[in-house]
């Protein structure tokens, strides 16, 4: 018997694709968000972010909903 029964690039492929492939009831859960959310790097002036992090945990909401707002969302 073969010590490696498989071929190993079809076993490493099966692998990531079930590591990558969300589950079906996953599946349903994403496309239930009405609006997604998007990592972006902003640069912003020290003084405005020390204001949005004086209240504690949470500022990055806080930041969204200011730029909610002046966007007239």
């Amino acid at each position: 018997m073969a010590r490696r029964p498989t071929n190993p690039r079809d076993a490493a492929e099966a692998a990531f694709k079930s590591a990558t492939t969300p589950p079906e009831r996953m599946k349903e859960s994403l496309s239930a968000i009405p609006t997604g959310r998007e990592m972006v790097s902003l640069r912003i002036d020290r003084d405005v972010l020390a204001q949005f992090q004086e209240d504690g945990p949470g500022w990055q909401e806080r930041i969204n909903a200011a730029l909610r707002k002046s966007a007239g969302l």
